[in-house]
């Protein structure tokens, strides 16, 4: 009998102590840009029990109230009190925050046209997409991420009982038989009340959050399945573990199916190409996968800071392409703006009406549930156009 070929993805809700970081720096983020579209953010916080640091390198015309956003952050997620992890009311929050570095600042500045603004660092970034699901998502993550935030959601809404802030999951997805792709094990860890009727939580995370969520991606619900695998999960957020913004960069992304250059995304505005580039590399991809030039692929890009244009562009196809990768990154130079200027302009990224605070929990990248700009598919026509202009043998992908 042959192995199976399995891939395991996970998430993590709002109230993951990461996560929780993570959007005190996006709030910040947003309080920044709300009051200066030119905003130079670089925000990082640390959370343990009752404790809160926030530093970073900040430029903004008007200076945050560090202390006030995070409470608010805090209270918001459900930590009120310092038995649920840490109380917004209750907690020390220390503000170690400076100016950004006058030598970055000179690389990175525009003048009056943001188009002509340099990358706000030098990295490599990465771009996915695949047909396997709806949203051109990896399905392991996509489920993962559902499972909590549907879980988050239900518990906001009072109608998840005993159920805390600090919640995991974990899907890993049968790939054996391309043509019956399954669920083979889900997993969800979720922090509970401590009087809570254990089988009656065990039953609820069954039939009403693991089951559902499968089932909504059409998808057999015939998986096994673990909760709460340790036995019990009371000591949850900061008091249960540390965290730190920028540490689920695998979460924000695929899950673990495509490369990640290491750069994170909360906290920083869109000159960090860390953010934008990575936005950037996922739109090109999902729209050209939908454009059918591939089944999967995979782009990296590769900037300098001060310089706009990327010093590389890089594409993987998985051998599902159906036209040569001359061709493809031809059209993708034809087609698309890769300078930061340019990307913040295509999708309003230093806009006040852009939340960031709403992509700090439950992925980047996929997200049924916003409608994000470099979600849209508003390139699929001019690939298709340039296709068929093109020589069908002469551009045609042989394996």
């Amino acid at each position: 009998m042959n192995e199976k070929i399995l891939f395991t993805s996970e998430a993590v809700s709002e109230g993951h102590p990461d996560k929780l970081c993570d959007r005190i720096s996006d709030a910040i983020l947003d309080f920044c840009l709300e009051h200066d579209e030119n905003a130079r953010v670089a925000c990082e916080c640390f959370a343990t029990t009752e404790y809160v640091i926030i530093g970073g390198e900040i430029t903004c015309k008007e200076i945050p109230d560090y202390e006030k956003i995070a409470r608010k952050v805090i209270r918001e997620i459900g930590y009120t009190s310092p038995d649920l992890g840490i109380g917004a009311d209750t907690c020390v929050i220390d503000v170690r925050v400076k100016t950004q570095s006058p030598d970055i600042a000179v690389g990175i500045k525009h003048g009056p046209n943001l188009l002509d603004i340099g990358a706000g660092d030098q990295g490599i970034m990465f771009g996915y997409a695949t047909k396997e699901s709806k949203g051109y998502m990896p399905l392991p993550i996509s489920i993962a991420q559902k499972l909590v935030r549907v879980a988050s959601k239900m518990r906001k809404e009072g109608k998840f009982p005993y159920a805390r802030p600090d919640m995991k999951s974990q899907v890993t997805v049968d790939y054996s038989d391309p043509n019956n792709i399954r669920v083979e094990t889900v997993l969800m860890s979720i922090q509970h009340d401590p009087g809570y009727d254990r089988n009656e939580f065990l039953r609820f995370v069954r039939e009403e959050i693991m089951m559902p969520v499968v089932a909504s991606f059409g998808l057999k619900t015939d998986f096994a399945y673990l909760i709460n695998p340790s036995g019990r999960f009371t000591i949850g957020g900061p008091m249960g573990d540390t965290g730190l913004t920028g540490r689920k960069i695998i979460v924000d992304t695929y899950g673990g199916s495509a490369k990640h250059g290491g750069g994170a995304f909360s906290g920083k505005d869109a000159t960090k190409v860390d953010r934008s580039g990575a936005y950037m590399a996922r739109y090109v991809a999902k729209n050209l996968v939908a454009a059918g030039v591939a089944d999967r692929l995979e782009i990296q890009l590769g900037y300098a800071i001060g310089v706009s244009e990327p010093l590389s562009i890089n594409l993987s196809t998985f051998h599902t392409a159906k036209y040569t990768d001359d061709f493809i990154l031809k059209t993708i130079r034809q087609l698309f703006d890769f300078r930061p200027g340019a990307i913040i302009q295509k999708f309003s990224l230093n806009k006040p009406t852009f939340k960031y605070q709403k992509l700090s929990a439950y992925g980047h990248f996929g997200r049924p549930d916003l409608r994000l700009p470099w979600e849209q598919l508003d390139k699929v026509e001019e690939i298709k156009s340039l296709i068929k202009k093109e020589n069908p043998e002469r551009i045609k992908r042989t394996y």
